[in-house]
């Protein structure tokens, strides 16, 4: 029997994300000095794939924990120290790690909101939540069912 697959994004894809990054050693092990706050994981509006609005992805990380991973409205993400908005086809490449997030942002195809020093140092960090994501269950909108 093969795992339900999550819609990303979706509510269920987001649990299902913050249940894999706590179980990362990896994830844990990089990121025990990352008291900076939450990140946010932003998603612009695509309604050809059935995302009608923006959406944000919000992450509660703290000292190698996620305290939190909620789907939310863009605009009640806006407080988060980190904001990193990209379409859905930068998602999804990251997602299959065809694009590493640093990456993405050094080639502007992923905007960052936040201190680009803080996140360059814990890329290590970035790179297990980039392993956590692919360990979940994904059914890609813009793929067949």
């Amino acid at each position: 029997m093969t795992a339900a697959l999550h819609a990303f994004p979706s509510a269920e894809w987001v649990a299902a994300y913050g249940a894999a990054i706590n179980a990362s050693d990896d994830y844990r092990t990089a990121s025990t000095e990352w008291t900076h706050g939450a990140v946010a994981l932003v998603l612009p509006a695509a309604p050809s794939i059935g995302v009608p609005e923006d959406v944000a992805i919000w992450l509660d990380l703290d000292r190698g924990v996620c305290r939190a991973a909620r789907l939310l409205p863009r605009q009640d993400a806006q407080q988060a120290p980190f904001i990193l908005t990209a379409e859905y086809r930068y998602w999804k490449q990251i997602l299959k790690k065809e694009l590493g997030p640093i990456a993405g942002i050094m080639q502007r195809k992923v905007a960052l909101q936040g201190s680009l020093p803080i996140v360059v140092r814990f890329i290590k960090s970035a790179e297990a939540l980039v392993d956590a994501a692919t360990r979940v269950p994904t059914r890609f909108l813009d793929e067949a069912k």
